[in-house]
């Protein structure tokens, strides 16, 4: 299941999202072309990826910050971008452009540390703006939790689109993270699961005062924890099931 877009509108031109996804799709292109060159790329991301080992030692925190603008792939550089794209529009047209800005970087720089504190003494090069991109979507969650989130489904020889509550997509993904996290080797799987859920936390956490100044529980009841505005509206027509064929 992949989520593909939301019906929650946003007010304001998100700039700073369209700058950070300008800066990763950037910095990952000066990059690309040693990606295949496993020496050349390794010590690229000995020097700027998080190291663990070396944040938990004190000798290295620059990692914390320049990891957070590093991907392996296009695909998952694609994916990132995919759920910024989603979440942060509506994260930056309530917390505002330098807000969100600020925001952003504090949910990735928690999330660096909680894969820090997760394995204190690894050498892996952890890279990608997965925990920060958490963040959003934890405060997302806890803002608009009964958002309409469209959901692309494949199933082997079809293709569904369909729509639910934000809640449900953001906390299987989060429940998947912690899962994963307490059973996972994170050196097996080369996923960096106790990043997505500190940064998912942390964006839960930096979004509480928005949240209590809105009103809190009296913010969700007012608003039945939907968008406090119109929601978009898709013609589903226009997304048909696909089916693939095969010779």
């Amino acid at each position: 299941m992949l989520p593909i877009r939301d019906h929650n509108p946003s007010g304001r031109t998100p700039y700073v999202v369209y700058a950070l996804m300008a800066a990763n799709i950037g910095i990952f292109l000066m990059y690309w072309p040693i990606l295949d060159d496993p020496y050349r790329i390794a010590s690229f991301f000995n020097d700027w990826a998080l190291i663990p080992s070396e944040v938990s030692s004190g000798r290295d925190q620059l990692g914390l910050f320049t990891s957070m603008f590093l991907h392996g792939g296009i695909m998952h550089l694609a994916g990132n971008m995919l759920f910024l794209w989603i979440y942060g529009d509506n994260m930056e047209d309530e917390m505002g452009h330098v807000g969100f800005a600020l925001f952003y970087v504090l949910a990735g720089l928690a999330a660096g540390m909680a894969q820090v504190l997760s394995e204190p003494y690894s050498h892996i090069p952890t890279v990608g703006a997965s925990g920060a991109i958490a963040g959003v979507m934890g405060g997302y969650l806890l803002l608009f939790p009964k958002a309409r989130v469209d959901i692309l489904l494949i199933l082997v020889i079809f293709f569904k689109v369909f729509t639910i509550p934000a809640w449900i997509v953001l906390g299987l993904w989060f429940a998947f993270q912690v899962f994963n996290g307490l059973l996972v080797d994170a050196a097996s799987s080369g996923v960096a699961h106790w990043a997505h859920a500190g940064g998912f936390v942390a964006g839960v956490l930096l979004t509480l005062p928005l949240w209590l100044r809105r009103g809190g529980t009296g913010f969700w009841a007012r608003t039945a924890g939907h968008p406090p505005h119109p929601e978009t509206r898709y013609d589903r027509s226009s997304i048909p099931v696909v089916r693939r064929i095969r010779k």
